[in-house]
């Protein structure tokens, strides 16, 4: 990448932001607000999971499942964002790249990384607002 494709400090405390909210709605089992900070047809592939979610019902599915989940292990889950680089692709297009771990605290008891990956996404503005068009997950330990 280069010095033109550096994003400006409006729009790159926007994108904090939606990383931020993002990680908070799906922690708090805030569904269908998670996958609204994707576009309507919006994908996320993961080698975590069999196949990639794509469209808005399917990624409330896919955010619902992950909070039942947590709650049936007993367990509090915190997605943590880090070392975020967004490059700009056009006037209404980015790339983020950023560490995504998975914390895992037991109630009570202990926290654990479950995960550490890095997350490659595509994001767009559309009516005003970024949203992710595209995720992409690589998990370290693959």
């Amino acid at each position: 990448m280069t010095r033109t494709d550096y994003v400006d400090a409006a729009v790159l405390a926007h994108i904090h932001q939606l990383y931020g909210r993002q990680s908070h709605l799906i922690d708090e089992g805030s569904a269908r607000e998670w996958a609204e900070t994707f576009t309507a047809d919006g994908e996320f592939c993961s080698p975590s999971y069999p196949a990639p979610v794509a469209g808005t019902d399917d990624l409330v599915a896919f955010a619902e499942r992950f909070h039942v989940g947590a709650q049936a292990a007993g367990e509090v889950h915190r997605h943590v964002v880090t070392d975020l680089a967004a490059y700009r692709v056009d006037d209404d297009a980015l790339r983020v790249r950023a560490y995504l771990q998975i914390v895992a605290t037991v109630r009570g008891g202990e926290s654990r990384l479950v995960r550490f990956t890095t997350i490659d996404d595509h994001v767009v503005r559309t009516g005003g607002e970024w949203r992710i068009a595209r995720r992409v997950v690589s998990r370290d330990d693959s």
